[in-house]
Formats: C-alpha cells, structure tokens, sequence
C-alpha cells in the first residue's frame, strides 16, 4: 500500500472519519482512529508535519496548541508532542486558507480503509440479541378484540 492513490485514499478516509467525529456524541474512538492513522503516515513519512496552531476552541479556556499536519492534499490536526514544540515553528492562529478538498467518503467506507490500515481490532464482542420473557408475563388481549361487537348487539 505505497501509491499515491493509496495515500489519498487513506487521506480522504481520515477527512471522512474527522468530520463525522466533530459531530459524533461520542467521537473519542473516531478521534482515536484519525490520530492512529496520522502517527502510522509519520513513521512512515508519507505525511508531513506543517507547524503548530492556536487551537480554534480551547480548553478550559486555556490557549492550547494543535500540530498541524499534510497528508497528500489534506490537512489533520493532531495532538503535539513536547518535540513538536522544540522543533517546529509556531504559525500563531489558525489559518483559513489551509482548506481540504471536498470528499463524499462515507464513514463506514472510511472505517473498512483505515482499520486495517492501523491494524485495529476491535475489543468489544459483538451484541446478541437474547429476549428474556418473564414467567409473570400476560399478554394483552387489546386490539384481539373485533370492533365494532357483532354478536348479541342489534342495529337500529
């Protein structure tokens, strides 16, 4: 898996997984997924570090940084590492003009790529289905019943 197809087919799939996580409920796994991804492209130097940026939503209110990083003609950021700060540059705010091209990758599509990309397993057994009924059970006779009554009833 080294062509460029290949890399921007990761890229768009990491674009994908990032969006959604920005609007998940709960977007740690899909976040945790998107940095997996990254780190494995920067051992393997197919993506490149950029600089740092002010983060657009701190935390706490505090200032924070985020690395920004290039992968094929996409831009992720990350978490730094205490070296990011040591060696690359600051570029102050967040700059508007670094803008991804549009991708329609859906999020599943983005999961069968990057998973084994990163060689994820998921940890969670899958869920059965088992219903329990209970020996105190009755069922309801409403709805059984024919509306409206016919038997012993007379029409005016």
């Amino acid at each position: 898996m080294n062509t460029d197809s290949d890399l921007h087919e990761i890229a768009q799939a990491i674009f994908s997984v990032n969006r959604h996580a920005k609007t998940a409920p709960e977007p740690q796994h899909l976040y945790f997924i998107k940095k997996e991804a990254i780190n494995k492209l920067l051992r393997e130097k197919r993506a490149k570090k950029i600089g740092l940026h002010f983060s657009d939503r701190p935390k706490y209110s505090n200032q924070h940084s985020t690395l920004l990083v290039k992968v094929a003609d996409y831009y992720f950021h990350i978490p730094p590492t205490k070296e990011d700060f040591k060696e690359l540059e600051h570029l102050g705010s967040l700059d508007k003009n670094y803008r991804n091209p549009q991708s329609k990758m859906s999020l599943s599509q983005a999961k069968r790529i990057l998973y084994p990309y990163i060689n994820y397993k998921s940890s969670t057994k899958p869920k059965r289905n088992r219903s329990y009924a209970s020996a105190y059970y009755t069922p309801s006779s409403l709805g059984k019943m024919k509306w409206p009554p016919t038997n012993g009833y007379r029409k005016y």
